[in-house]
């Protein structure tokens, strides 16, 4: 198998908000908010209307993507057996992804994301992880982990307790670890242990640059380069307008944007940008072709509604 995905197996729900019901409910635009309270959830999700409902999470969607590149590729995430961790599991299956979980009934039912989309395509996720944020080391295949090239993380996954000995258990396993630091919240919240994983861990590493400056507490993105020219390992840089880039020890790469697209959902973004660029990784494409793969992934999946191509 070439990637294996391990995250939050989340049903995104998607409806389309104004700014006022995002200001009413005291959400910050473009981040994730944790919500802990089923009945909170349930709340919110009693005013909208549903655009869509999907398989998600973010390295879910990525390996979706890998999949639909025509890779071999497998995903590890935690469901309960209720209707949307059915419809969970389907939703992979139908995309060619191997499912490497057996679910059964849990205290908490399967996870779901409201993906909140404003006028100006920005996406602002609620998200009630239910049973994906249990996920505990018997969760984990080893053997799916070492018959993959590549596993591939998201920061959202990591926190501490049981989906923390489920990481180690995955990248003690790998013969080679990427992953996503996910949002600049879960960057905030677990700095020293993201600062360590990226440091000694993994191989890997996709960011934003928001992510990347407040993970190293930079004044510059100057300063972000040479923090990982010292790496000596692969980051992987989305930087808005600005394009993206890949700093491995003293070979940096650099590609702009797609112009003239028509943005329509930003939703997604970034894990098809991951999932292009993991794709060229895997099929020994030079850095310059691996962000173009990236870039030309993520144009398409902000020109429509939800994480899918």
């Amino acid at each position: 198998m070439k990637i294996l995905g391990i995250g939050n197996a989340i049903v995104d729900v998607i409806c389309k908000v104004d700014d006022e019901f995002i200001k009413k409910n005291n959400l910050t635009k473009s981040t994730m908010k944790l919500i802990f309270d089923e009945k909170e959830f349930k709340q919110l999700l009693s005013n909208l209307k549903i655009e869509k409902t999907v398989s998600g999470g973010s390295v879910a969607n990525s390996i979706v993507g890998l999949s639909q590149l025509g890779n071999d590729v497998g995903f590890i995430g935690k469901v309960n057996d209720d209707e949307l961790g059915g419809k969970y599991e389907d939703g992979l299956k139908t995309e060619n992804v191997k499912y490497f979980y057996s679910k059964k009934k849990e205290e908490l039912p399967t996870g779901t994301c409201l993906i909140l989309v404003t006028p100006d395509s920005e996406r602002t996720m609620c998200t009630f992880l239910g049973t994906a944020g249990k996920i505990n080391e018997n969760d984990v295949n080893v053997n799916a982990i070492k018959k993959s090239e590549i596993i591939f993380l998201e920061g959202y996954l990591w926190d501490e307790g049981d989906p923390r000995k489920a990481f180690d258990k995955a990248i003690n396993n790998a013969n080679k670890v990427a992953m996503s630091l996910s949002d600049q919240f879960c960057v905030d919240r677990h700095k020293p242990h993201f600062l360590e994983l990226v440091k000694n861990k993994l191989d890997i590493t996709f960011a934003n640059e928001q992510e990347i400056i407040s993970l190293i507490d930079a004044k510059s993105f100057n300063e972000v380069i040479n923090f990982a020219k010292k790496l000596k390992k692969l980051l992987v840089i989305t930087r808005g307008e600005k394009g993206a880039i890949s700093i491995n020890g003293d070979e940096i790469t650099e590609c702009g944007i797609q112009k003239n697209l028509k943005i329509v959902d930003l939703t997604g973004a970034g894990d098809l940008f991951a999932a292009g660029f993991l794709h060229g990784h895997v099929n020994n494409m030079s850095q310059k072709q691996c962000l173009e793969k990236g870039t030309e992934m993520s144009s398409k999946v902000i020109q429509q509604i939800g994480a899918r191509i």
